[in-house]
């Protein structure tokens, strides 16, 4: 192969990578850009409150956010149209000893929507060690799989925890028969 071939194939492979590593070295030209460019856009977040075993606040970016968990439904606790439900305040004391005060990550699932019908944002939840928190509550039976109109990006895994629990007869599958 001839100088010339070598150099006709190398050189524009050549100069895009050298156009790329420039590219990654230059100095935004504004602060504004500057900024953008050092936050890189946030993906965890704390807990300001538990609401109940299926909806949390967080605090995004100093806003306070309703979250409510996709493919989780646990029994109520706060509904003023609704009595407490059986095994509710388990499922209520459960999301607290886990979320209380930690930093959580947020997923949405575009298949969801963003918001429900009240407003509240709709998100998975994970917690600091990798753990989907929404799965954790049905695996353990603090909850069922709740599927609202269409399927969702973890319905197969919910509802097999669901199967799971319901099978060794977990947490409300014990006592809300």
């Amino acid at each position: 192969m001839s100088t010339r071939t070598i150099t006709r194939h190398l050189l524009p492979a050549l100069l895009l990578v050298i156009g790329v590593l420039c590219a990654r070295y230059v100095a935004p030209s504004s602060p504004a850009a500057l900024a953008v460019a050092e936050t890189p856009a946030p993906s965890w977040y704390r807990v300001e409150r538990v609401v109940d075993g299926d909806t949390v606040v967080l605090d995004m970016g100093g806003k306070s956010v309703t979250v409510r968990l996709i493919g989780l439904d646990t029994p109520e606790v706060v509904d003023p149209k609704k009595p407490v439900q059986c095994y509710g305040p388990e499922a209520s004391k459960e999301a607290h000893a886990k979320l209380d005060g930690q930093v959580v990550r947020l997923e949405t699932d575009p298949t969801q929507g963003q918001f429900d019908k009240y407003g509240r944002t709709l998100g998975y939840v994970f917690l600091s060690d990798g753990a989907d928190f929404d799965e954790l509550m049905i695996r353990q039976g603090f909850g069922r799989e709740y599927t609202y109109k269409k399927a969702y990006r973890y319905q197969a895994e919910f509802k097999a925890a669901q199967l799971q629990a319901q099978v060794e007869r977990l947490g409300l599958w014990s006592v809300c028969l």
